[in-house]
């Protein structure tokens, strides 16, 4: 429904703005993702799905940039010579400013309506990964209770 919504809103823009105000003409010659789907299994064996903004640290991130802290404070304890430190990249540009400053409120809420897709594709496929466990389980006690029936003579 948010995927639609969105496709709706596009368009509202294309028309206020003019079919080619609208397009891959202006996109940017680099693009970077705003967000991406990360993934981690749980101690239940589970697997889930979040959404991650761009500029914001996934706890594998964090873990990297402290031990590459420490390493260089080490370096300059012991009069080693300084590595450089990779240089964090500023959060990547709101893709809404390749159409202008003043963009019609319809293109803001195709935006919106996209991003919330993308955060309902995350969540059922979290909510897939439960569904799919849970028949295993289920699976797995149905073998278990013909295993321990008396079988009939």
């Amino acid at each position: 429904m948010f995927d639609l919504k969105g496709w709706l809103s596009l368009s509202k823009a294309r028309y206020a703005m003019g079919a080619k105000s609208v397009g891959p003409l202006q996109y940017a010659s680099h693009m970077e993702p705003q967000v991406r789907v990360s993934t981690s299994e749980g101690q239940d064996g589970l697997q889930k799905f979040w959404m991650v903004r761009a500029g914001t640290q996934t706890p594998e991130e964090v873990g990297s940039r402290e031990a590459a802290f420490l390493s260089s404070a080490l370096r300059r304890r012991k009069g080693l010579p300084r590595t450089p430190e990779p240089d964090s990249s500023p959060a990547p540009q709101n893709p809404l400013k390749w159409f202008g400053i003043l963009v019609p409120h319809s293109l803001r809420q195709a935006q919106a309506s996209f991003r919330e897709g993308l955060q309902l594709a995350a969540d059922m496929a979290s909510l897939q990964s439960r569904i799919n466990w849970g028949r295993s389980q289920l699976k797995e006690l149905q073998e278990k209770l013909k295993q321990l029936e008396p079988r009939a003579p």
